[in-house]
Parts: structure tokens; sequence; C-alpha cells
């Protein structure tokens, strides 16, 4: 197996300003019984995207793309601020960027053929429209496929039919 082999263990990109708050909660509630490797970029150095791609030397956006690479399925966990993704998330996102030129062009393209999916937590009642653009797009972008998104309301009951049915869908994309 190569060191970039593909794990059926869903990789989990918590990007929230808590490392334990109502986002890990969600992870926690929606994936208990799917083993799972879980990122918390709020413990990981990850600078905000420069042209110039100079970064600290502990920078860990490289390390976390290979993580990534060696994973079928990832997921991406971020609670709504201000009708989007979290901004340690969003930052994350941006250095995506460095995946699309040289000398990291091969790391982007180890992406494709990857399945995303979407945990999200917020106050109000619906997800805001719009919200997955980015994840969707992105996904596009690298040749992974967009699988769907949980959205979890405060304000309202747990959605116990359609995180099973997120969780069915990620032990079929793992396959």
């Amino acid at each position: 197996m190569s060191a970039l082999a593909s794990s059926h263990t869903p990789l989990v990109i918590l990007g929230s300003a808590r490392s334990d708050g109502n986002t890990r909660r969600l992870v926690s509630q929606v994936l208990t019984e799917v083993p799972h490797q879980l990122l918390d970029l709020q413990k990981l150095p990850v600078a905000a995207y420069r042209y110039t791609q100079d970064y600290a030397p502990d920078d860990a956006f490289l390390s976390i793309v290979e993580q990534m690479q060696r994973h079928s399925v990832l997921v991406f966990a971020t609670p709504v601020y201000w009708y989007s993704m979290s901004g340690i998330l969003k930052d994350f996102f941006d250095r995506l960027t460095d995946l699309t030129e040289e000398p990291h062009k091969r790391l982007g393209r180890g992406l494709s053929g990857k399945h995303v999916f979407l945990l999200a937590v917020g106050s109000d009642p619906e997800l805001p429209e719009g919200f997955e653009v980015p994840f969707r797009r992105t996904a596009e972008y690298f040749k992974m496929t967009f699988e769907g998104v949980l959205y979890q309301s405060l304000k309202q009951p747990f959605p116990v039919e359609e995180a099973q049915q997120l969780v069915q869908k990620i032990n079929s994309a793992g396959q």
C-alpha cells in the first residue's frame, strides 16, 4: 500500500472557534458509530493564504492535505457564523488556492475522486441560503463529489432520520 493509499475511515476537518462546542458535539452525535479521524483546525497552525506562498516552517496546511489524500471520505464540520462557514475554516479553504499552482498542483490533483460531506450547526431554523455553495463548488473544482449536508439548528430537535441517512451515504462512499 502506498503512502497515499485511501482509507475507508472518514477524515473530519473541524473548523470551529471552540474545540468542544456544538459543532464537535454534532460530529460526535452523527458519527457515534462510525470510526473516523478528526483534525481540529483550532489546534493546528494554518496560516492565512499568501500569494507568495511563504509560510512558517510549522504551518500544517500541506500535512493536512496529505492526510486528506489518504481518506476517501472528507467531512467538513463548521458552525454557521454570520450566514457563512467559520473564519478558521474559510482560511483553510483559501489555502486550497496553493493547490492550484506549482509546486503543489500534484497535491491538488490528488483530491480527485474524494467524497465530501458537510456538517453545520447554527441558531437559525434552516441553513442559510447558499451556505453549501463554497463546499459544493470547491469539490467540483478539485473533481471531488459533494455528497450532502446535515444542518443542526440549535432551536430544533436533533435530526435523527437525516443523520442516519447521511451516515449511510458516508459508509457507502467509503467502500
